[in-house]
């Protein structure tokens, strides 16, 4: 829809000379503004500015209504196709139990499964940020338990008082 909104029709077009395209795609010549709109009356069309900024500009005598109608259902099936992809945050610390991992664990598959990408963050408090190893070791276990879902797309790193870990859905799964 973003071609149909700036392209200038009939009396819109302010050149006054034109280069003229039928309905068929032949060229007819350059012509006069005022031609060819009345060639484009006598078949019942409209004329559209294709190519403003060419010298003269190119214009075609076409069924704008059913351009723009064409344009507005490409659009929408291009849309219909696209992929929205969300980032799931999963939150752990670095003294993490076994089964509250493995809560973490379920969850992190679940949004890889659903081709979600998913952020993995430890918080450090107080003194824990001296063994940031610990939390490296967590962080490590998560992206080698969910290998077979997922690939690491950013490596552990640290940012302030936080290790992140950013884990991608693998693209034959999905």
């Amino acid at each position: 829809m973003t071609i149909a909104k700036d392209m200038m029709v009939n009396d819109g077009i302010r050149a006054r000379e034109l280069r003229l395209i039928d309905q068929n795609g032949e060229q007819l010549g350059v012509k006069s503004k005022a031609e060819a709109l009345s060639i484009a009356e006598r078949s019942n069309l409209d004329v559209v500015l294709v190519a403003p900024n060419a010298k003269p500009p190119v214009a075609r005598i076409m069924d704008y209504g059913k351009y723009r109608f064409e344009q507005q259902k490409k659009d929408r099936e291009a849309r219909k196709k696209q992929k929205v992809i969300s980032i799931k945050e999963v939150r752990l610390s670095p003294t993490i139990d076994v089964n509250d991992f493995n809560t973490k664990l379920r969850n992190a598959r679940k949004f890889l499964e659903k081709g979600d990408k998913v952020k993995a963050s430890i918080r450090f408090k107080g003194r824990a940020i001296t063994h940031k190893e610990i939390g490296q070791k967590v962080l490590d276990r998560l992206a080698e338990e969910t290998s077979d879902l997922a690939t690491v797309e950013q490596k552990p790193k640290m940012d302030g008082r936080s290790m992140f870990l950013v884990l991608a859905p693998k693209a034959d799964n999905k």
